[in-house]
């Protein structure tokens, strides 16, 4: 029997297959034109990620090839179950940190027993990873506001600036220094630059930034490189002190099975966790980072099945932990890929150079790919969006000046954790702050609309006569645990004198819980004891159901309940002591009695 096409089947069947296959979706988008976009990106990344992947490696510990292995195997299943178009999946610098602080205890740096023990590591963290993205764990990625990502965006840029200019400049700044130190080391060495390395990173430099500007269709970053490699082969930079990347082993990623032991899983589980989450964190900051340009919708739950699959399946293949990568993911983005193929082309590139042009490799200057990262971290600076965040929100201005110092001064994770936790704080003070306004009709325009007090502009609109028996108000937000203490004190300042009667206009109130139900009962029993009333009206229906399941209604008084500020005013009007509304000068709304 001939299976259906796809097109013809159910809505639900095909469903089903982007959810269990994503890239489906993104294989209608490939074509002669994307592929060919696609092909250079992943060349040039390629090429970016061969002295990474050594340098990372090293910093967690291994041996070089196994940060050569990272780039080959996870980016090709991230790629295809992930739902980034442009994210870059390998080895990064803040988990090759985590990796070795964590493991260095246990056993000997590059060891056959730390090698095992950063496979199963890295097989945990994938698991956890995975579980967070069954059990749709990605909506936490709504917290990451947009003044974080832009914020650790030109933080993670300077970084990447600040780690590329010893190659640039061809000078040696020590390991693991900060962002500060590095760049009193700079200063200090700037008299002892390389002038070799400095005029190859400068013509590579000039050559890459021309081509983006004047032509950016073409490969400029893949050209810029080539051109700083033959300028390297003219000057004879291997006699005068220019690094090369040197000759690379020729093999492809061995098999490998991690220590799966009860044991050893209990000793690797807290660490596996940190890990995880840090990773995905960093791959889910990155591609939202790449959405403010792409315009393209991430699927948190997706990314972090992809991260999970591609940990799962990388420890098998002498692969650590992987996550996104800003720069390759910043690379790709700007070398005009179109699709993950584009990952997927730079990770068999990657193993073709392996196994084929690997002594190739080593005339390939530092300083060229110095500049090539040069470029595209400042292109990663949102100059547009910072100063637009600057300009109109001091709340997300601080957000976004914490999580770029942070970055810049402190650990990357440090940062993100600082910026989501100051996101978060920022989110609760609004939630908990429900906008509270003061209603009373329009008697200038004639219409008696009802306005917000504070919001009436002329002398003649702001003088519209206020009811003295009767307040009304409308609650816009949620009445939820962390609000009920500021709408209570509003409530309770608002006629502390003499409370009187209290209609509540509740269109706007879209969630409610036990505490901003007991709070409404305690107002309605405390203006009872003054012989007054608490009147609500416009709740919608979800609301009415809650405080009547609850009780609630019960005790605010279910008469007191109305579908309509009309049919609420008209109540309320024929319950006021008539002889007082009879001698009262004002009027306010049509219901009032008339002399």
């Amino acid at each position: 029997m001939k299976s259906k096409h796809p097109s013809t089947l159910p809505s639900w069947k095909i469903s089903s297959r982007i959810k269990l296959f994503p890239f489906l979706q993104w294989l209608e988008l490939v074509n002669k034109k994307s592929l060919r976009a696609d092909l250079m990106a992943g060349l040039t990344g390629a090429f970016i990620v061969l002295p990474q992947g050594v340098s990372f490696a090293m910093i967690a510990g291994l041996p070089a090839e196994y940060g050569l292995y990272t780039a080959i195997i996870p980016p090709i299943v991230a790629a295809l179950f992930g739902s980034s178009r442009h994210l870059i999946s390998g080895p990064t610098t803040a988990l090759s940190i985590i990796i070795f602080s964590t493991l260095s205890p246990l056993a000997e740096p590059g060891s056959a027993g730390f090698i095992s023990l950063v496979l199963t590591l890295t097989f945990l963290a994938g698991v956890f990873q995975l579980a967070f993205g069954l059990v749709r764990l990605g909506s936490i990625l709504n917290f990451v506001s947009h003044s974080v990502i832009v914020g650790f965006t030109a933080g993670a840029a300077c970084l990447i600036a600040t780690g590329q200019i010893k190659y640039a400049m061809g000078i040696d700044i020590p390991g693991g220094a900060s962002f500060l130190a590095s760049w009193s080391f700079i200063l200090k060495s700037f008299n002892h630059a390389n002038r070799y390395e400095l005029i190859i990173a400068l013509v590579t430099l000039i050559c890459g930034a021309t081509l983006k500007t004047l032509w950016p269709r073409w490969p400029g970053l893949l050209i810029a490189m080539v051109m700083g490699s033959l300028l390297a082969v003219v000057l004879q930079a291997d006699s005068h002190g220019v690094r090369l990347l040197g000759a690379l082993p020729g093999q492809l990623p061995p098999f490998s099975t991690p220590d799966l032991t009860f044991e050893t899983i209990r000793m690797l589980g807290p660490g596996a966790l940190a890990i995880a989450l840090l990773g995905l964190i960093e791959a889910s900051s990155i591609a939202r980072a790449i959405t403010v340009h792409s315009r393209q919708h991430i699927n948190g739950n997706q990314e972090f099945i992809g991260q999970g699959l591609s940990n799962i399946i990388g420890s098998f293949f002498s692969a650590y932990a992987s996550s996104g990568s800003f720069t390759r993911s910043g690379v790709n983005y700007e070398s005009g890929a179109v699709t993950p193929l584009s990952g997927i082309f730079s990770a068999l590139i990657l193993a073709a150079i392996i196994l084929l042009i690997a002594p190739l490799t080593a005339w390939l200057p530092l300083s060229a790919m110095g500049s090539i990262i040069l470029i595209v971290a400042f292109k990663l600076i949102d100059i547009t969006h910072i100063k637009e965040i600057l300009k109109t929100s001091p709340s997300e201005s601080f957000v976004l000046i914490t999580t770029f110092c942070g970055t810049l001064l402190f650990q990357i994770e440090f940062a993100i954790y600082t910026g989501v936790l100051l996101s978060l704080a920022i989110y609760l003070s609004r939630m908990s702050h429900p906008h509270i306004q003061t209603l009373v009709p329009d008697t200038v325009s004639g219409k008696r609309r009802m306005r917000n007090i504070a919001g009436m502009q002329t002398p003649e609109c702001k003088n519209s006569p206020e009811c003295p028996e009767l307040k009304i108000i409308r609650i816009d937000g949620s009445l939820f645990f962390g609000a009920v203490n500021h709408v209570s004190e509003y409530l309770e300042d608002l006629d502390q004198e003499s409370p009187g009667h209290l209609l509540i206009v509740g269109s706007g109130i879209s969630y409610i819980d036990i505490s901003g139900a007991m709070m409404l009962v305690e107002e309605a029993q405390r203006r009872r004891a003054f012989k007054k009333d608490l009147y609500l009206c416009r709740l919608n229906q979800q609301i009415l159901d809650f405080l009547k399941t609850g009780g609630y209604l019960h005790e605010i008084h279910e008469q007191n309940i109305f579908d309509s500020k009309q049919d609420a005013i008209c109540h309320i009007i024929s319950k006021l002591d008539k002889a007082t509304c009879q001698t009262c000068p004002l009027k306010v709304f049509d219901e009032c009695p008339v002399d």
